[in-house]
């Protein structure tokens, strides 16, 4: 994954976050940073994913 792209996705997970902590302590669910180190790395993944999506999309109508 490219890292400086990787670092633009990570600011955009955590600034996401804050809503995501509260959804989860409203269902009683407490979280650490240790919790949430897997999630962010599984959406992480997703976002690449979709990037590369819409870029071989982009690609394909070029």
């Amino acid at each position: 994954m490219d890292q400086e792209r990787n670092m633009k996705f990570m600011q955009i997970a955590m600034s996401h976050l804050p809503e995501a902590k509260q959804l989860m302590e409203q269902k009683g669910i407490e979280l650490t940073m240790e919790d949430v180190q897997p999630l962010l790395n599984m959406l992480m993944n997703v976002m690449n994913d979709a990037y590369e999506l819409g870029k071989s999309e982009a690609e394909d109508q070029g």
